[in-house]
């Protein structure tokens, strides 16, 4: 029946005399997903829009919420007015877990098989989305060695600095870029750390989140020496003034701002920020194009001499549909809408919107970036509407010619795959996790971030871990370890 219906539903899209079926009413969609930009999205005559319900035959109804308030807003959405499909980045968080498992989400295990373009997703990442080995989200594609370090390099050679191949190397460079005379400094942070500690941590050799130790026992990564080491790292950039002492207030939607103004050198982040950058500056700064004034490294040497990646997870969340699609119809109708965005149209459109209105291609046919006096203006005709993104099956999307630090980015992807180290439970669900592993979380960030900013030291910062023990972290690492063992057959 499902199959049926799908194949119904599919040739609603491509065979529009199909009488019985092509002839309803536009489908009604309500989404919610998050929102990187300041600028407001326009909703009325917006050609991204409507060219993507005109594809799928739908009235899409679409609530961005600025990515800093995104987690509260979900929680509200859970527990009120569910839209039909929800956009979720942490996939395993707590309130996505209970929510799944109380039936607030459609199952669609047992549907991917018979889509078009959801179904050649990775069964790997598949799996580890699952919740109770169902699944109940499209994940989010992303590359596994996608995070990095960005650097002014134009910076460095006047400086006379090379290329940094450690961490002390890096930290250097943070120092040198710091002036407080012309405004400047090194690293610049903002109030997502979980990118710049994982980052940095991982490269001076603690785990991913969870470290497996000698005699085969599972432990959280934050009790691990090598991640003291990391925050330490920090600490003394910060206490430098080679970190900007706001960060634990900067919003991510600017982030990049201190880069663009002149007045940051370096970033730990997704390397192809990197290249979106250089593009930025040619289009704003005259910087000619081909002219590098950035460059992307994966990785430095820690002191042990070992090059270490904390990866994506091969997914950023996932895009769920809710039980607000009240009939098996419904969700299928929601399910073929997602299947779309997948595609090489669908993915057109939601990361980049409509040729010769919101994008332009060369006479090549490779897409061209964004001339600067309409970046602002297409802004708010595309938002964030690349949430909606999945891209399971790989990018299909109309191309950039690959040159310069856009190619560099993409060999990295291929070149750095073996340096990431894995978190050995993600697969894993704890149920003490599921019900307090968002306050053990925020116990955790929250002195990690004090303790850069040196408002603790370091006896304080372990009485914190201790506290997180307490209060169910040991119970969370018997969990995961006891998942661990029986997942290895030990």
């Amino acid at each position: 029946m499902r199959k049926i219906l799908l194949m119904l539903l599919a040739l609603a899209m491509i065979l529009p005399g199909v009488a019985a079926v092509a002839d309803e009413a536009p489908y009604p969609i309500s989404i919610l997903m998050p929102t990187f930009y300041t600028e407001a999205f326009q909703y009325e005559n917006n050609p991204t829009l409507q060219a993507i319900e005109a594809a799928t035959n739908t009235k899409l109804d679409v609530t961005f919420v600025p990515d800093a308030s995104y987690p509260e807003a979900v929680s509200l959405a859970l527990a009120g007015d569910m839209p039909k499909i929800l956009v979720v980045k942490g996939h395993q968080d707590p309130v996505i877990v209970s929510s799944a498992r109380a039936g607030a989400f459609w199952d669609i295990t047992d549907y991917i098989a018979d889509t078009v373009y959801l179904k050649d997703g990775s069964q790997v990442v598949y799996d580890a989305s699952k919740i109770d080995g169902r699944l109940y989200g499209i994940y989010r594609s992303r590359p596994l060695a996608r995070n990095g370090i960005i650097y002014r390099s134009d910076w460095a050679e006047a400086l006379g600095l090379g290329v940094p191949e450690t961490l002390d190397d890096l930290a250097a460079m943070a120092k040198a870029f710091t002036d407080p005379e012309k405004g400047t400094y090194g690293l610049v942070m903002c109030k997502y750390i979980d990118g710049t500690i994982s980052l940095t941590t991982i490269m001076h050799g603690a785990p991913n989140t969870w470290g497996v130790d000698a005699d085969g026992n599972v432990y959280p990564a934050h009790e691990d020496p090598k991640f003291l080491e990391g925050l330490n790292w920090l600490r003394d950039l910060y206490a430098a003034g080679a970190i900007n002492q706001d960060f634990m207030v900067l919003e991510s939607t600017i982030w990049d701002d201190p880069i663009k103004n002149d007045q940051a050198g370096l970033k730990l982040d997704v390397m192809d920020g990197g290249y979106r950058l250089q593009d930025w500056f040619e289009q704003n700064k005259g910087v000619p194009a081909g002219e590098n004034v950035f460059n992307l490294l994966p990785v430095v040497k820690n002191s042990d001499g070992e090059e270490r990646m904390w990866p994506t997870a091969g997914l950023s969340g996932e895009i769920i549909i809710t039980k607000t699609a009240k009939t098996e119809e419904d969700m299928l109708k929601c399910l073929e809408f997602l299947d779309f965005l997948n595609g090489p149209e669908g993915q057109t459109l939601v990361n980049w919107g409509v040729q010769d209105q919101t994008y332009w291609v060369d006479e090549e046919g490779w897409r061209i970036a964004t001339p600067a006096d309409l970046e602002i203006s297409i802004r708010s005709l595309q938002g964030s509407i690349n949430q909606l993104g999945m891209g399971v099956n790989g990018d299909l999307a109309v191309p950039m010619k690959q040159e310069g630090l856009r190619k560099l980015y993409n060999d990295n992807l291929v070149t750095y795959f073996d340096y990431v180290i894995g978190n050995p439970c993600a697969a894993f669900i704890s149920e003490t996790q599921a019900m307090v592993g968002a306050q053990l979380k925020q116990l955790v960030d929250d002195a990690n971030v004090q303790y850069i900013a040196g408002q603790i030291d370091e006896a304080q910062l372990k009485a914190v871990y201790e506290q997180w023990r307490g209060e169910g972290g040991d119970a969370v690492t018997a969990e995961m370890d006891e998942m661990y063992k029986a997942a290895n057959g030990k």
